[in-house]
C-alpha cells in the first residue's frame, strides 16, 4: 500500500520548488501554532489548578475579606526564586503552582523563538535563522541580567 495519496505525505522525490517551499512554510506555521496553543492551555490549567488548590487548602479566603486581603497583599510570601518555587511545588503550595503556570506562560513565546530556529534552517532560510538566533540570545541575556540585577 502506498502513502503517496495520503494527505500531507509526499514521496521523498516530490517536486521541489514553490510547491515544496509552500508546504515547508505551512508545516512550520502549524508546528508554531500548536506550540503556542499547547503552551497557553497548559499554563492556564496550571494557574487555575494552583488557584483552586489555594482555596481548597485555605477555604477561609472565600468567606473572610481580611484573609483574602492578606493573601493578595504585597507582604504575602510568594516564591520569587527557583528554590522557593521547587520547595513550594513539593509542598503542593497553590501559590507555587500558580507561579509555575505564570512561568510556563512567559516561557511559551521564548520557546516559540527557540523552535523557530531549526524550522527556519529546515526551510533553508538562513537569514531568518540567524536573526531568530540573535533574538533568542537577547531574550536569554535579558533573563540572566534581569536575575543578576535582582
Amino acid at each position: 500500500m502506498s502513502d503517496a495519496g495520503a494527505p500531507g505525505l509526499a514521496p521523498a522525490s516530490a517536486a521541489s520548488g514553490p510547491e515544496a517551499n509552500a508546504e515547508r512554510v505551512r508545516r512550520m506555521e502549524l508546528v508554531i501554532s500548536y506550540l503556542l496553543r499547547i503552551g497557553v492551555v497548559v499554563s492556564l490549567v496550571v494557574v487555575v489548578g494552583g488557584l483552586v488548590l489555594s482555596f481548597v487548602h485555605h477555604p477561609v479566603y472565600v468567606s473572610s475579606r481580611p484573609e483574602l486581603h492578606r493573601l493578595t497583599s504585597r507582604d504575602t510570601p510568594f516564591p520569587h526564586t527557583l528554590s522557593g518555587l521547587v520547595g513550594g511545588l513539593r509542598g503542593l503550595d497553590g501559590r507555587a503552582i500558580t507561579a509555575l503556570g505564570l512561568l510556563l506562560l512567559i516561557a511559551t513565546p521564548v520557546l516559540r523563538v527557540a523552535v523557530s530556529i531549526p524550522l527556519f534552517v529546515y526551510q533553508r532560510d538562513r537569514t531568518f535563522a540567524i536573526v531568530t538566533a540573535v533574538v533568542l540570545t537577547v531574550l536569554i541575556c535579558s533573563f540572566v541580567l534581569g536575575r543578576a540585577g535582582g
